[in-house]
């Protein structure tokens, strides 16, 4: 009788990938993939510990886990983790950091040869697998070949952050940057393009770093160039990037390659000077503008999208203005609003003038409601358009059934057929904002 497991990932893609890669794992050593219910024998929790809120989630899945079974194997891995150092609650089986994941069978089996001969289950202790995440080199291992039940394939392709923004904890979560070599990349976008997936998207922690640890001249076009020479790849896409990667050769480079997506998120978190020198982001507003502006001259009505903090220690109302001021001037189409999270061990964590809670939650407001309009506002500008949409799902809506896929970039629509249209490239007119789902 094979073992059960299930599986709960928080967080980024690049978490993502990796819980699909342990999914796979667990398959091949025999175990039998559930629903993260009560019944399993394993469960494995891919934790975040981005913010605060994310600590919060992670235990709250770990002490859940433990609920639906006392007698199952509890693992506990990833970045929490790693940044709690091996600090564990009394409900976790087995702590699995930052580049342990492709060990999990072996130390699976290993824990449970060891509660076994103990004789005594309960009192086994943890096993901690931890490497000092921020001195090694070494690029975790962990593949696919049929990730999820998607048309679109997520690679993470590098790890780690050189950055040290003063709000945030990952470099000390994840370390410094480790890239996956080309070879192995362009191997499992291979496989994957055989298995049917038409559209990879490159992700990792610090996309934009990635090659710089190489020992030969390769960065992340070269990565891009390599992947668009794939058959059967019909779509690339970027995960999150630098604005100090957007260069006039970069930007004319990837236009030239017709698989490219016109979607690109490029990371801002304030508009305003000041606050940019706080957080150690390394560019100003004028820069971040003119790489936009680089973008828009490449291709032609590219989808822009960022993320932007509000409530950093020392934000002023005339920075929150400037920074506001300065969101609306790009015409982003989406732009990801967080409230400043305070985390222990980071340089903003202890710098003075804190923001109330209070102040956070009235600019998350203004500009959630901001970026809302300019989200409608180009989505709009594309009815009348012929675009070309790669299909992903069939859904009921107002009791007809509809086909929904996305776009270039990534705007999802709804379009009506007999035929299953799933994982097809189909060209569509849209003819009014019903077409587009949100």
């Amino acid at each position: 009788m094979s073992k059960k497991a299930a599986l709960h990932n928080l967080g980024c893609k690049v978490n993502a990938y990796e819980t699909e890669a342990m999914q796979e794992m667990l398959e091949k050593a025999g175990y039998e993939i559930v629903p993260f219910k009560e019944g399993a024998d394993v469960y494995v929790i891919n934790t975040c510990t981005v913010t605060n809120i994310a600590d919060r989630k992670s235990r709250q899945m770990l002490h859940r886990a433990r609920k639906m079974n006392p007698d199952a194997v509890v693992v506990a891995a990833g970045c929490y983790v790693q940044a709690q150092e091996g600090k564990v609650d009394s409900c976790i089986d087995i702590v699995l950091g930052n580049n342990k994941k492709k060990d999990l069978i072996r130390i699976l089996d290993e824990y449970r040869k060891s509660r076994a001969e103990s004789g005594r289950e309960k009192e086994i202790l943890p096993d901690v697998e931890l490497e000092d995440i921020g001195h090694t080199k070494e690029y975790e291992s962990l593949n696919l070949t049929r990730p999820g039940d998607h048309t679109r394939a997520y690679i993470k392709v590098q790890d780690g952050c050189n950055q040290f923004c003063t709000y945030c904890i990952i470099p000390y979560a994840r370390g410094r940057v480790r890239s996956r070599s080309m070879e192995d990349v362009t191997e499992e976008v291979r496989t994957l393009a055989e298995n049917g997936y038409k559209e990879v998207v490159l992700t990792g922690i610090h996309l934009s770093s990635y090659g710089i640890d190489f020992d030969k001249e390769r960065h992340l076009l070269d990565l891009i160039r390599a992947v668009h020479q794939i058959e059967g790849i019909e779509r690339i896409r970027l995960g999150s990037l630098e604005p100090g990667i957007i260069t006039e050769e970069f930007a004319e480079a990837i236009s030239k390659l017709p698989k490219m997506c016109p979607h690109f998120h490029l990371s801002l978190q304030s508009g305003c000077n000041a606050t940019l020198k706080r957080m150690n982001r390394r560019y100003t507003s004028e820069e971040y503008a003119e790489r936009c502006g680089i973008l828009r001259k490449y291709f032609e009505n590219p989808a822009l999208t960022t993320d932007v903090i509000v409530g950093f220690p020392g934000e002023t109302e005339e920075e929150f203005e400037a920074s506001r001021n300065f969101v609306d001037s790009i015409d982003f189409y989406e732009t990801h609003i967080f409230k400043y999270s305070r985390r222990e061990g980071t340089k903003a964590a202890v710098m003075p003038d804190q923001v109330s809670e209070g102040k956070k939650s009235v600019r998350s407001a203004e500009m959630i409601e901001m970026g809302e309009q300019k989200r409608r506002a180009y989505e709009e500008s594309f009815i009348g358009k012929e675009v070309e949409v790669l299909v992903e799902e069939e859904i009921e809506r107002n009791g007809e059934i509809f086909w929904t896929g996305h776009t270039k970039e990534y705007i999802k629509i709804a379009l009506q057929s007999r035929e299953n249209l799933r994982n097809c490239i189909v060209k569509v007119q849209i003819e009014d904002a019903l077409q587009i789902i949100h």
